[in-house]
């Protein structure tokens, strides 16, 4: 049976520039089953999930639902929610931690503060290695449990990460998607091996282009930017590039892209739809979606 991942692999459709964006994640522990829109759909109080969704809106913060992996049968409260708040803007990044006893708790945040890149002192500072993130949630796509729980699962067993599984990414056809903290790249279409490899690069402080979805700090077109200076110049150390982007006419952009080392380039990037139709979910009709050309790549 065809699955939207298996469409795109078949297409070949491109992995850049398809990160979810988001400056910040708030990451919140809540064991048992997730429905398809986890934050309303399950053990999590519906009215607390659906103020933290709005709290959100607008701010560059992405809420969603995390747990540790392994069997998810309705399960018994959690105690206290571990929490895990990162903010994923090259050069500025970090990732604080903390627990809860009552989610709503987090209601109390200054989310515009937090989208901005101020952690207002929440929690402690994370100590230890990279954070996995694997989307499992076959609620919302079969893909991403048929594909994402098997390496959740083997990524926690080899033992080389902090390894959680999370609701939604977005994505689901590049499934099995990571992301990893601290540098917030998303990886699509991994297998063990190659996410082992992507998590022992990101130890070691580089990023892996060949799986690359983007970083979830920029915005498209500056995933797009980011992604082509890396290939023209093998550039893999994570927090070296930033990208500044603006508009140069409809679904066009000229996006500048800097090096810690002072050189820099700009990037010509332009919209795109995939052709021919595709799922870009299980059970969705085919669509074309969205996305990021590198026209050009010029130094300055």
């Amino acid at each position: 049976m065809s699955t939207c991942a298996s469409a795109s692999l078949e297409l070949s459709e491109p992995l850049a520039a398809t990160a979810a964006t988001a400056t910040t994640w708030l990451l919140l522990e809540q064991n048992g089953p997730w429905g398809a829109h986890a934050l309303g759909e399950s053990h999590l109080d519906a009215a607390v999930g659906e103020a933290l969704d709005a709290a959100a809106e607008g701010t560059g913060v992405r809420v969603a639902l995390i747990r540790r992996p392994g069997r998810h049968a309705d399960c018994l409260p959690t105690a206290r929610h571990e929490v895990i708040v990162a903010h994923t803007v090259p050069g500025r990044g970090w990732v604080r931690r903390a627990q809860v006893a009552d989610p709503a708790e987090l209601l109390g945040l200054d989310f515009a503060a937090l989208g901005a890149g101020d952690h207002t002192s929440f929690g402690a500072e994370h100590v230890g290695g990279p954070v996995a993130l694997v989307c499992t949630n076959g609620r919302r796509d079969r893909c991403c449990a048929l594909l994402g729980r098997p390496l959740a699962a083997d990524l926690a067993a080899a033992g080389h990460s902090e390894v959680w599984e999370v609701t939604h990414l977005g994505g689901h056809r590049f499934s099995p998607t990571m992301l990893v903290l601290p540098y917030g790249y998303a990886y699509g279409r991994l297998t063990a091996e190659s996410a082992k490899e992507v998590l022992a690069a990101t130890a070691a402080g580089h990023v892996v282009p060949r799986w690359s979805r983007g970083c979830s700090g920029w915005a498209r077109p500056g995933q797009a930017a980011e992604h082509a200076v890396r290939l023209a110049t093998d550039e893999t150390a994570a927090d070296v590039l930033t990208v500044t982007q603006r508009p140069d006419g409809a679904g066009r952009w000229l996006v500048s892209v800097v090096h810690r080392d002072g050189r820099a380039w700009e990037v010509d990037v332009v919209e795109a739809f995939s052709e021919p139709a595709r799922p870009e979910s299980c059970g969705r009709a085919a669509g074309t979606p969205s996305r990021m050309d590198v026209l050009s790549v010029r130094g300055v």
